[in-house]
């Protein structure tokens, strides 16, 4: 029924890259290009997610994944209810996005790799967290002192160092409605 009164399917779309790949900017410019459309679309980032919902996480193994739990859930009780849900997490651990395609219907899920070299990564750095993560400041920072495990065969992967921001959402657009999703 929601998706009927939507005019199109409920679904998650997963953004996972390294900090500085551009998954944020990215999720803001499908946000945006969706909601034009008059599609019931949100999303859920590291920033907004962790003040709040996950505040009483660390960035342990463990607490990363139960990050990435949380959200998984409340990304399905969205999709649920017909919403396009735009997720923009690091989110390291392949593990954690196979459980969240898991608990998702099928074919509701797009594990989209922002896929970005680390030196752009580092060059980019908008927090300045690889300049404080290289001098030892901070310590566990994924793709410096913890690991972060690249998606193998993603729904989707988008070229942040070599496609404009444009190009990037049109791509995830076409994809969406060559799968009927809108």
């Amino acid at each position: 029924d929601y998706e009927k009164r939507n005019g199109h399917k409920g679904t998650v779309i997963w953004l996972t890259g390294l900090s500085g790949s551009g998954k944020s900017t990215i999720a803001k410019a499908i946000l945006a290009r969706l909601h034009a459309e008059g599609k019931h679309v949100n999303c859920l980032d590291g920033d907004n997610v962790r003040h709040g919902l996950c505040s009483d996480l660390g960035f342990t193994a463990d607490d990363r994944s139960e990050n990435i739990r949380r959200i998984g859930e409340l990304a399905k009780l969205f999709m649920e209810s017909g919403n396009i849900t735009i997720c923009s997490f690091i989110s390291p651990y392949q593990k954690d996005r196979d459980f969240v395609r898991s608990i998702l219907a099928e074919n509701r899920f797009y594990e989209t790799y922002i896929d970005c070299d680390i030196e752009t990564c580092k060059q980019r750095d908008p927090k300045g967290l690889y300049k404080k993560a290289l001098a030892g400041q901070i310590n566990g920072f994924t793709g410096i002192d913890s690991p972060y495990e690249a998606p193998q065969s993603p729904d989707m992967r988008l070229k942040s160092d070599t496609f404009s921001v444009e190009d990037l959402v049109e791509t995830v657009i076409e994809q969406l409605k060559e799968d009927g999703i809108i």
